[in-house]
């Protein structure tokens, strides 16, 4: 049984001793910035030994010339484009056609959803940055635990970690400046910030690379982050100490972080690893792909879960699946289902469609109940995935400290009415 919000100490561990002033109540301003030794010590390649990617220019003015070779079906331009500029962001593109500067056949276009054809001679020069701000907004925080050195939250779904072009208010990062009383921050990154490929794994180097390119990137204290749509615990650093530590111990792996969800249909086996690169889906920049070791795919990275099945859900429709990381890539869990071909119910971007549940539905119950179960599975705006657990070293005291949450109301609710179908215990949360 899941109980409520709830923090155990554990067995003591030593801390990294580093000084920094302490400041009770409120984020430092150097978790802003990255110290400058820690940089230049980074620039080129990771702790870990991975390379990382040399900073770029920030693609002002870049001017891309060239006609369309080959028309395979609807393309939207936004995307065409992106793919022929190495390292661009789709939203800095999109930027750019608002700004005006995208032509087809010598017509300025004006969205970004405009389809492209063989034949079309597209014209393009590359924006200039915009400024993107992230100021205090006075958002609800659902506090699990907090301290002069940490913040533990339970992030609802919806609620975007940081800002970024499309969402630049109501996140995490937002109702943060507004309960530590920090400031508007003000950032010209807009090309990091916006839909680059930003793991837990690699979050620390992303930040170390964005402050040779702005002042300050708009992420006080955020160490790691969970998606849009997933909801749950997220820990969040108060001074530079707890930062630098925190970071740490997500690239070392040793942080704990449970996850539940409801996928459609059930794991080949109750429990199990999976270790299969993950890298941007060629198809889809929006999704992840989990691709195996023969396909050639030099931008996949790797990527390793072990999941375990609580209970088989709807007659073997569905099942509760319990996932730890071992890595921390982006949309891991996602990616990692739909390899193993059981999709995250809701999960829209990655197969877990609202037919596809309704068609599994339909042969396991009686027709009676059909319009009530399709009410519900209408209503799911999101992945069924919940961050149920997390554990770490204090950055201060040393303690191995751990931390749970229930899943929320929607998520709840569709596990009641699938049990309520049918339910099989296969192994204890």
């Amino acid at each position: 049984m899941i109980s409520v919000c709830s923090a155990r100490a554990i067995q003591a561990a030593p801390s990294i001793q580093l000084f920094f002033p302490r400041n009770r109540g409120r984020i430092s301003y150097d978790v802003l910035r990255i110290a400058t030794n820690h940089s230049a010590r980074c620039s080129g390649s990771d702790e870990c030994g991975e390379t990382l990617p040399e900073p770029t220019t920030n693609y002002a003015g870049m001017r891309l010339e060239e006609i369309v070779k080959t028309n395979s079906g609807k393309v939207r331009i936004d995307s065409w484009i992106s793919c022929r500029i190495d390292g661009i962001s789709r939203a800095r593109v999109q930027s750019s056609i608002r700004a005006g500067l995208v032509s087809v056949n010598g017509r300025v276009i004006e969205k970004a959803s405009h389809n492209v054809k063989a034949g079309d001679k597209i014209n393009c020069t590359i924006s200039e940055l915009q400024p993107l701000r992230a100021e205090p907004e006075d958002i609800d925080l659902d506090i699990v635990y907090e301290d002069e050195h940490v913040l533990v939250v339970n992030k609802p779904a919806h609620m975007v970690v940081h800002p970024a072009p499309g969402n630049a208010t109501g996140t995490l990062v937002n109702a943060i400046l507004n309960h530590c009383s920090l400031p508007m921050v003000t950032t010209t990154n807009e090309e990091l910030l916006s839909d680059m490929d930003i793991s837990d794994d690699e979050l620390n180097s992303i930040e170390i690379l964005s402050s040779r390119v702005s002042e300050a990137p708009i992420r006080p204290g955020i160490v790691h982050r969970i998606d849009k749509g997933t909801s749950g615990l997220l820990v969040v650093a108060k001074d530079e100490h707890a930062h630098a530590h925190l970071s740490a111990q997500f690239k070392q792996h040793s942080i704990e972080r449970v996850y539940i969800s409801l996928t459609c249909g059930v794991p080949p086996s109750t429990a199990g690893r999976i270790e299969v690169p993950i890298g941007r889906d060629p198809n889809n920049r929006i999704r992840m792909s989990a691709v195996s070791r023969t396909n050639n795919n030099s931008h996949a990275k790797y990527a390793a879960s072990r999941y375990k099945v609580i209970e088989n859900l709807a007659q073997g429709g569905f099942s509760l699946v319990e996932w730890r990381l071992e890595t921390g890539r982006t949309h891991q869990i996602r990616a990692h289902a739909k390899y193993m071909g059981i999709p995250l119910l809701g999960d829209e971007v990655y197969g877990g469609t609202k037919s596809m549940a309704m068609s599994l539905l339909r042969t396991r119950t009686s027709s009676s109940s059909h319009s009530q179960l399709m009410q519900l599975v209408s209503s799911l705006e999101r992945p069924c995935l919940h961050a149920l657990t997390l554990g770490f070293i204090h950055p201060h005291t040393g303690k191995n400290i751990r931390f749970s949450c229930p899943p929320p109301t929607d998520f709840a609710e569709i596990l009641g009415q699938l049990r309520q179908i049918s339910t099989k215990k296969v192994t204890k949360s």
